[in-house]
């Protein structure tokens, strides 16, 4: 009986031993998303919702800025480790000498939407129409900027011609345009769908599939991403894996699940008390979605391509596309999640 009292003393501490060290340590990271509540960008705060990051040993801080351009300045002062925004920047920023790469690919076409003032629809769907207009983007130098002088210029008109008012998203967004300040502007969901259900606006033009898309610009534009910078991204490959890891998972997850199920994994206030249109928003834009993180098979040349037509930025400039984006880490990801 003594044996058997002093082996149970004996495993009780060993047990009390091994709770009380302390947990594995996890590494931090610090990711920047240009406009978080936005569903383009839903896979970053999902991935944290659902309790990925903490599987693979990371302690992500996700961090939150107005725009995609604010968003790519802080990656280059090395504020953040990787930035949540479109695939357009990584070849911008090449233009100027800047390296950053798209490690995974959140979504295959743009997820954005042109929406045109409700009393003008007809005539404003028509970007020819944009001559002397005010139009709508997050922010200058952001990728609906770019978008919107693409289509732009599609249509024939020089910069001159119209100019770009940075409004935002959400609420800032809604009132440039019921104010007057806008007669058009480039948003995504859940802007969207306040929009057209409180009458200010109307579908112009539709960016939320890759047929719409290739429609609009006459190509395709996989946008929403995970980029790094280069240099930081070559040093530190296992923390880079980890993080592919996590977000190749979320869109597997995201692919398996109804908007409904996607809705309610996702922070309450991100509805803005208006679950219905948020479920939507999901369900229009689901296209917009990759299944797996790869980029598609052409797509970067149809990015330098869209980007060429009016930046005067990659006039003259020759960019080395392989620099922009790797499918290393996604393809080690598929291959065990």
């Amino acid at each position: 009986m003594r044996k058997i009292i002093t082996a149970a003393i004996g495993a009780a501490l060993s047990a009390a031993a091994l709770l009380a060290q302390p947990a594995a340590a996890q590494t931090p990271i610090k990711i920047m998303v240009g406009g978080i509540d936005k569903q383009i960008y839903l896979p970053a705060k999902l991935a944290a919702q659902l309790g990925f990051f903490k599987e693979q040993g990371l302690d992500v801080e996700l961090f939150n800025s107005t725009s995609g351009s604010q968003a790519a300045t802080a990656l280059l002062a090395r504020e953040v480790q990787g930035v949540v925004g479109f695939y357009d920047h990584t070849i911008d920023l090449q233009s100027k000498g800047k390296f950053i790469t798209s490690v995974v690919q959140f979504a295959v076409a743009p997820g954005e939407v042109v929406l045109v003032k409700a009393a003008d629809a007809d005539k404003l769907k028509d970007p020819a129409n944009w001559k002397g207009q005010a139009l709508g983007v997050t922010g200058l130098g952001s990728a609906t900027d770019f978008l919107t002088r693409a289509l732009a210029a599609k249509a024939g008109l020089k910069p001159q011609d119209y100019s770009l008012v940075p409004v935002g998203a959400g609420d800032t967004f809604l009132a440039s345009m019921q104010q007057g300040k806008i007669v058009s502007g480039m948003t995504t969901e859940p802007t969207v769908a306040r929009a057209i259900k409180n009458g200010t606006a109307k579908v112009g033009i539709d960016l939320r599939t890759p047929e719409t898309t290739r429609a609009a610009l006459g190509s395709d534009y996989p946008a929403a991403c995970l980029y790094m910078d280069r240099a930081w991204m070559e040093a530190n490959k296992e923390t880079a894996q980890k993080v592919v890891n996590v977000m190749v998972k979320t869109l597997k997850w995201m692919h398996t699940h109804s908007p409904e199920e996607i809705a309610a994994a996702m922070p309450k206030d991100y509805y803005a008390g208006e679950l219905d249109l948020y479920v939507q928003g999901l369900r229009e834009g689901r296209a917009q979605y990759s299944p797996d993180g790869m980029m598609p098979a052409g797509a970067p040349e149809s990015v330098l391509k869209v980007l060429t037509s009016f930046s005067p930025n990659l006039q003259g400039k020759t960019i080395d596309l392989a620099k922009t984006y790797t499918t290393d880490f996604v393809i080690k990801a598929n291959a065990t999640h």
